[in-house]
């Protein structure tokens, strides 16, 4: 089959065998990267019609115990300024975004054990408590079951953990020894297992990446069907190992957002904030791709500088309320709309699940 009967094939059925996906990664031209963003587009205005979804994230912490290669946070580097939020900064975040129209709070943070589970769990409560029409979702790395149980019991709804790579091999030249690629793995399948709205996702571009790789990462992702996607284009860091590597593809990028679009056409899949720092128009290009949800930053002003995965960062200097009318403007001058709503999954059950 060519490339153009390889994307007809996925959206009827939802599935391609490795070596179709190695041949899409391959070959694909711009054609054929059109072609899946038109279909795919129409599959997200099929399942949420022009409704762009936002979610507010609090990046509380950009303190880590790992070490991650890629990471700007990462333990050793010595150039990055730590600072942790506390439970009242937090929460004065999450007030001030309900004020400006968000129903999803998103709280990030490097894998910093200074916030025990006792104190994330009074956290997700207390916001919950203050916005009992919100949802929060998680974003704070590899826990344990019996913490991702008792976060969830405390009322967080969702959880973010990208996978970041299908491939055992490939993990492990991203991430130092200690890490383990099983237990990343494991804690996803507990994540769904409890009840979360899970998220995974991978870097596209990142070091050491083939065409196979990312084969791999669609049979997971076909195989797991999360209710987010999250990927973005890998994007170097001065002050890591990596620092030399060259960026990600935008177009790879972009295609894989259609593809994931098509083959899971009603997940939750972010026009992230790195597709925006590649280019400047790159999160409307993400939702015209097919992407469906906008995640703009609540942190306070003084530390989103000191939150820098990789180089160049956009909107650390925003406003909260300038982000979000900005965003609105960006969204509407290609036909879409920014909706005040949690934007829950179609999977979740609001009778039994709201909490």
């Amino acid at each position: 089959m060519n490339n153009i009967e390889l994307i007809d094939t996925l959206e009827k059925t939802g599935h391609l065998d490795k070596e179709q996906w190695v041949q899409l990664f391959d070959t694909f031209t711009d054609d054929d990267r059109a072609y899946a963003a038109q279909k795919a587009s129409a599959a997200a205005v099929a399942q949420f019609g022009k409704s762009i979804f936002i979610r507010g994230i609090v990046e509380f912490s950009n303190v880590c115990k790992n070490d991650c290669l890629y990471c700007g946070i990462r333990k050793s580097n010595a150039n990055c300024e730590r600072y942790r939020l506390t439970k009242e900064q937090i929460l004065d975040c999450c007030d001030a975004g309900y004020e400006y129209g968000f129903r999803t709070f998103v709280l990030q943070s490097g894998e910093d054990k200074s916030y025990s589970t006792d104190t994330l769990c009074d956290i997700v409560a207390s916001i919950k408590k203050a916005h009992p029409d919100c949802a929060v979702t998680l974003s704070v790395g590899e826990l344990e079951y019996d913490d991702y149980k008792r976060l969830f019991d405390a009322g967080a709804d969702r959880y973010l953990l990208r996978h970041e790579t299908a491939d055992e091999q490939h993990y492990g030249k991203l991430h130092p020894s200690e890490m383990s690629w099983a237990h990343r793995m494991k804690c996803l399948e507990q994540l769904k297992e409890i009840g979360y709205q899970t998220g995974c996702g991978m870097m596209v571009g990142s070091p050491f990446q083939t065409s196979e790789h990312l084969a791999q990462d669609m049979l997971f992702l076909e195989r797991f069907k999360p209710q987010m996607i999250g990927m973005g284009p890998f994007l170097p860091h001065k002050d890591t190992p990596f620092k030399d590597e060259p960026a990600g593809s935008y177009e790879l990028t972009l295609f894989l957002i259609s593809l994931c679009r098509l083959m899971l056409p009603d997940c939750l899949i972010p026009a992230t904030t790195a597709l925006g720092t590649i280019r400047p128009d790159g999160r409307e290009k993400g939702v015209l791709a097919g992407a469906n949800v906008i995640m703009p930053n609540l942190s306070p002003i003084d530390v989103r500088k000191k939150y820098l995965l990789y180089d160049g960062k956009i909107c650390t200097g925003d406003e909260s309320a300038q982000c979000r009318a900005c965003l609105e403007r960006r969204m509407e001058s290609i036909g879409y709309k920014v909706v005040i709503t949690r934007g829950d999954h179609k999977s979740y059950d609001k009778d039994s699940s709201l909490r």
